[in-house]
C-alpha cells in the first residue's frame, strides 16, 4: 500500500512564491529518478526536487544567502520528507 505524499512540487513552488515573489518559479519532483537511493520513500515522489527560482530579493546576494532564503521558505515543507534539494537561485 502506497502512502500519501505530504510534500509536492506544487507545495514547494507555492510556499516560494509566496515568500518570495519570484519573477520565475519552477519546481520539478525528481525523485523517481532516486529510486532505491537514501531518502527514497518507495513510491518515486516527494523526496527529491530541483528548484529554479529568479527573484529580485536575490539582488547583491551571495550564493549562500540565496539559498539561505530559499529553505528559509520552506523551512515547514522540508521535515515533511524532503530529502534532496537542487537550488539554482538567481538575481533578476
Amino acid at each position: 500500500m502506497m502512502s500519501d505524499v505530504s510534500v509536492s512540487a506544487d507545495k514547494l513552488e507555492a510556499a516560494l512564491r509566496q515568500a518570495l515573489q519570484p519573477e520565475s518559479c519552477v519546481v520539478s519532483d525528481d525523485s523517481h529518478q532516486h529510486a532505491g537511493h537514501a531518502g527514497a520513500n518507495g513510491t518515486g515522489f516527494g523526496t527529491h526536487f530541483s528548484v529554479q527560482i529568479k527573484a529580485r530579493c536575490f539582488n547583491g546576494l551571495t550564493h549562500v544567502q540565496r539559498h539561505r532564503l530559499v529553505y528559509d521558505a520552506l523551512r515547514d515543507l522540508i521535515p515533511q520528507g524532503v530529502h534532496a534539494l537542487v537550488i539554482k537561485a538567481e538575481p533578476v
